[in-house]
């Protein structure tokens, strides 16, 4: 999977452009990245567009502990997550977002950016 990444700073939001095939291995490279550029512009709201990916992969085991690995990598159970996903890939986005939640994350999913920046901004 490649990424864009850019900070909104007039809403404080750190923004997050995909394509490609997501897999576990790159979405841990890039939680890393999102990390220390929310770190850096102490920004507590991120918005992941995946609308541009082309196919996710990554088991259960692996979705169920990503969790515990965003803690390890130093992301704040505090902050907003909003991903932007095609319907072809809201299944496998939705468990990831039953996870995230039960570890405390405030994390949502939507079909549209807009809609996405207004949750954030909330």
């Amino acid at each position: 999977m490649e990424w864009k990444i850019s900070f909104q700073s007039d809403q404080n939001i750190v923004i997050i452009e995909t394509s490609g095939d997501a897999d576990g291995e790159s979405s841990i490279e890039m939680a890393k990245i999102i990390s220390k550029t929310m770190a850096e512009h102490k920004a507590k709201r991120c918005l992941i567009d995946h609308s541009a990916i082309s196919s996710v992969s990554g088991s259960t085991i692996e979705i169920y502990y990503r969790p515990q690995k965003l803690d390890k990598i130093g992301i704040p159970s505090e902050i907003k997550i909003a991903e932007v996903v095609l319907p072809a890939h809201r299944e496998h986005f939705g468990f990831l977002k039953s996870v995230c939640l039960k570890f405390g994350f405030s994390f949502r999913i939507f079909s549209d950016k807009e809609s996405a920046i207004q949750w954030l901004k909330e």
